[in-house]
């Protein structure tokens, strides 16, 4: 199988593993993906996710190889349609591209995330990138889109223009750019993104977990919208863990826990 799943606690790594063709994405690996982020979604005592592109790439993009199979079928490509009724589709080209899931999950980019590759490390919440890994939409060499939301997320982490200069050119878009326009978090030394981005995701499963989903949701909510409205959800979206959660987080730095920024001890 070229998906496999490690938890450690509350942190679930997600391992991609076809080194054969630089870990792109064919269907069962696509298929495999959904499902290993789906139990992640419903496993109580998962909180953060990470997910790892084994053997020196993090996603070439999609299998190449299989799309010239499909040449004179529009069969399998069209399975992949958005239904006019708005069901839910699970799974995009790239696996779980189209999953709105209610837990973070960080991107461990090790060499290239490239065409859907780039996609996939844009639907991930946080983005930990090796000094040598690299974007590009290296796919408009081959005139194929981008499908996975890459023409979506792109924009609104680092603006129109840049995204439309990295959509327009397909140019490498190294590790440094990356950081510098927003299109990553953390820039790492090489070998160390997926130790690295658990560290992360276990500094983030430290904290009241309701509270770091309903700050996520809300963060993604308010997209479209105006000041007010998005104030609005903001409440709407929280009010619920502040009097469940935070009132007794309240409590215990009363009590003397976490003062003056101090962030250790905050569990007990």
């Amino acid at each position: 199988m070229a998906v496999r799943v490690e938890k450690a606690g509350p942190v679930t790594t997600v391992i991609h593993h076809r080194p054969e063709a630089r870990n792109a994405m064919d269907p069962p690996s696509a298929d495999a993906l959904v499902g290993a982020f789906l139990d992640f979604d419903r496993d109580a005592d998962a909180s953060v996710a990470v997910l790892f592109g084994e053997g020196g790439a993090f996603c070439a993009g999609w299998d190449l190889k299989y799309g010239a199979s499909l040449h004179g079928r529009s069969g399998p490509l069209r399975e992949l349609d958005f239904p006019e009724d708005g069901t839910s589709v699970p799974r995009g080209g790239l696996g779980p591209t189209r999953l709105e899931l209610d837990k973070p999950v960080i991107a461990a980019v090790a060499g290239p995330a490239v065409a859907g590759g780039m996609e996939l490390a844009l639907w991930c919440d946080l983005r930990v990138m090796e000094e040598d890994a690299y974007f590009g939409v290296y796919n408009r060499r081959w005139g194929i889109p981008l499908l996975d939301g890459g023409t979506v997320r792109l924009p609104r982490l680092v603006g129109c223009g840049r995204a439309l200069d990295i959509i327009l050119t397909g140019r490498k878009v190294t590790a440094q750019e990356c950081l510098a326009i927003g299109a990553c978090e953390r820039v790492v030394r090489t070998g160390t993104a997926r130790q690295e981005a658990e560290a992360l995701a276990r500094e983030i499963a430290r904290f009241p977990q309701a509270c770091v989903r309903a700050d996520r949701r809300s963060v993604y909510l308010q997209h479209g919208l105006g000041v007010r409205d998005a104030m609005k959800r903001e409440w709407q979206n929280g009010i619920a863990v502040l009097e469940s959660e935070g009132v007794d987080g309240a409590v215990r730095f009363a009590k003397g826990a976490g003062r003056h920024g101090d962030f250790t001890g905050i569990e007990d």
